[in-house]
């Protein structure tokens, strides 16, 4: 296996493992990564990483605004610029902006938006948790708090009669709600199973995350047996992935959550640069590890909790964004994460695109698209990699 190389042709590169962690000072780690999916990508100096990123942003915002054309309703680029002239200058009414005008700010660019934050946080997410569980198999919904918030928003359905048309009888924030509160309890219970005298094994929360996952799923489908027939149908359309938002207020709401959620994770992306190396590498870097390991499982759960109560479970985001961004950027998450966050969010956007147009006006679910071109494009990546290796 091959080292970690803090030079390349004269220009200073950030190491994978930071020189100073908490409060002890550690020398230069030149040791081999544990683990062979960890090593997969170059190592790239400081200036490169910034110019990628750069590339990433300017790639999202591009892949956004196309995006913004395309739906039942094609708006040329023409239609386009008028709509935005008249929202600039206008009084933005909707007889002031125009029928394009209240398509693309009431319809498409929160939808848009929405996508690129859904998108966004599960790659983050997915990239957090395969370091702090070390395991390239993980992905946000591992943690069975994705199951919790189906629930709260299952019962909310079938408790309160709301009907899935593309909003809610009992209003769209009020089952946003009852997601994140599933979620949230859902969280509380694994993290009392898992936790033993004080720490938190990763084998326990695995565990306790697959089982109670498998329980409440057993729930949904339960309930939804017993529903109409009409809302059992809206339901399960809207649990495979829709990332429809009535408004903007919606919109709002969650990208406060998600923006403080994945911010703080980013802040600890140096030492989840040390956490893959293992536990006792950590711990003898001066890493508090089972506080850290604590913490990003918190954050990171409800992350998923929020997301999955406005946009359902959307499947491969998570996962594989993560590989594919690793094997082309290399494994430290000061750059990793951030980058992933960027391609899952113009990933979800670019399949929210063809969900809502290939049948159009028919949309399909999202979650659908993105398994289908996800998995696919993995398996493409996975075996070019391994005839390299060969």
């Amino acid at each position: 296996m091959r080292s970690v190389r803090s030079v390349r042709s004269g220009e200073q590169t950030r190491p994978l493992i930071p020189t100073t962690v908490g409060s002890q000072t550690s020398c230069p780690v030149t040791r081999s990564l544990e683990f062979e999916w960890v090593k997969t990508g170059a190592v790239l100096t400081e200036r490169h990483q910034r110019l990628v990123l750069a590339w990433l942003l300017a790639g999202a915002f591009v892949v956004m605004i196309v995006c913004t054309k395309f739906g039942a309703v094609d708006v040329t680029g023409s239609d386009w610029l008028a709509a935005l002239w008249n929202l600039v200058t206008s009084d933005h009414t909707d007889e002031a902006i125009g029928p394009v005008g209240v398509i693309l700010l009431q319809v498409r660019f929160p939808r848009v938006l929405m996508g690129f934050l859904v998108g966004g946080t599960l790659a983050i997410v997915g990239a957090t948790l395969q370091a702090l569980l070390r395991n390239p198999l993980a992905d946000p919904y591992v943690l069975g708090v994705s199951s919790g918030a189906a629930l709260g928003i299952t019962a909310a359905t079938l408790l309160g009669g709301a009907a899935f048309s593309g909003a809610f009888s009992m209003g769209v924030l009020t089952v946003s709600i009852w997601g994140f509160v599933g979620g949230l309890a859902t969280l509380v219970v694994i993290y009392t199973l898992a936790q033993s005298h004080g720490r938190l094994p990763i084998h326990g929360l695995l565990l306790a995350g697959v089982v109670l996952n498998a329980v409440l799923t057993a729930l949904i489908m339960f309930m939804t047996s017993i529903m109409e027939p009409a809302r059992s149908a809206g339901l399960i359309a809207w649990l495979m992935g829709s990332v429809a938002v009535p408004g903007w207020s919606g919109l709002l709401g969650i990208a406060a959550c998600v923006t403080a959620g994945a911010g703080w994770l980013l802040y600890h992306a140096p030492a989840l640069n040390v956490l893959t190396q293992g536990e006792e590498t950590a711990r003898s870097l001066g890493v508090d590890v089972e506080r850290l390991k604590k913490r990003l499982y918190v954050v990171a759960a409800l992350l998923v909790g929020a997301v999955v109560s406005v946009s359902g479970m959307i499947g491969f985001v998570g996962m594989v964004v993560p590989h594919l961004v690793r094997m082309a950027v290399g494994a430290d998450h000061r750059l990793l994460m951030p980058a992933a966050a960027l391609v899952g969010g113009s990933f979800l956007v670019l399949s929210d695109t063809v969900a809502r147009t290939l049948l159009a006006p028919s949309e399909i679910p999202v979650g659908v698209v993105t398994a289908l071109a996800g998995g696919p494009v993995f398996l493409y990546f996975l075996l070019a990699q391994k005839s390299r290796m060969v």
